[in-house]
């Protein structure tokens, strides 16, 4: 911050949006939060204020303020609209809901696409065999990224999840019913105590738009967004898309043929790798499903 001037004061510097509602947002700014309107012109020239946007403002007083500028992002969510996110924490359950590993793999393409860390966060693993866990264990071993398995119910292992979270805005991502309320809610349990409504003072109206929340949890913050079961793919090409595959990656340039999309050619080093257990099945199909998905758009 650039002056030391208190929330409820006049003065001005920069502040991070915990939560962009319509007109309003919620501002981190000093040591506390103000209730801020954007500036006219910024609305004239149709800026659009996300939460996770660092911004400056001028504040005015009772703990109202002006948004006179955003800052340039680091990174943003479209789905949902999040601005400058480090971390993507995908939770997914073995079942209730079952298991949608189609799902986990599409936000793991994503993902990649924004350049974003990736955790692998398994829920209610209270609710699996050990050869159900060791399935899921044995698919993503090869993926590169770290999969910490969780009961949020019961807190197993949930420290080894916040400790990703340091310094970093951070975002759930899954569908409905994996538990990540109840993760957010055994990690801080006074989380209710942030997610309020905007200030009906200032609000002078009631929104009933559900909005993207930035919560403080283990030292960074954390999106509380809705859950949901459909996300396309991001905007590349289908010869691109193996290299989102890490475990596909040392076999990538092996093939028979120059630009292998691993699918009807012979002699492909990434099908050998599969037939040799090297690279998981179930991945290698789901890898299929999304070729043919990028195939199919339309190209101008």
């Amino acid at each position: 911050m650039s002056v030391s001037c208190k929330p409820g004061g006049r003065g001005a510097g920069d502040g991070l949006v915990t939560r962009a509602q319509s007109n309003l947002c919620e501002v981190l700014w000093r040591d506390g939060t103000i209730v801020c309107k954007l500036r006219g012109r910024l609305k004239l020239d149709g800026t659009n204020v996300l939460t996770g946007d660092r911004v400056t403002v001028e504040a005015l007083d009772e703990g109202r303020g002006l948004i006179t500028g955003v800052l340039p992002r680091r990174s943003v969510l479209v789905r949902p609209p999040v601005a400058n996110v480090d971390l993507c924490v995908i939770v997914f359950t073995p079942k209730s809901p079952p298991i949608n590993l189609e799902l986990v793999d599409r936000l793991l393409v994503v993902g990649q696409s924004l350049h974003l860390d990736l955790v692998l966060c398994l829920n209610k693993i209270d609710l699996a065999t050990p050869a159900e866990l060791e399935t899921i264990r044995a698919a993503y071993a090869g993926a590169g990224w770290p999969l910490i398995e969780i009961s949020a119910k019961q807190g197993v292992n949930v420290d080894q999840l916040v400790a990703n979270f340091q310094d970093k805005v951070a975002v759930l991502a899954g569908q409905s019913g994996v538990g990540k309320s109840t993760l957010l809610n055994t990690i801080a349990p006074d989380l209710d105590l942030a997610v309020g409504e905007l200030s009906a003072k200032v609000q002078r109206g009631r929104h009933t738009t559900r909005s993207v929340r930035l919560l403080r949890v283990g030292g960074g913050w954390v999106a509380d967004t809705p859950g949901f079961v459909r996300l396309d793919l991001p905007a590349i090409e289908p010869r691109e898309l193996a290299g989102y595959y890490q475990e596909m990656v040392p076999y990538l340039g092996a093939c028979q043929y120059r630009g292998c999309l691993h699918d009807p050619e012979p002699n492909c080093a990434v099908k050998a790798g599969v037939q040799a257990g090297e690279i998981d099945e179930g991945r290698y199909r789901r890898y299929l499903d999304f070729l043919h998905e990028l195939q199919a758009r339309p190209r101008y």
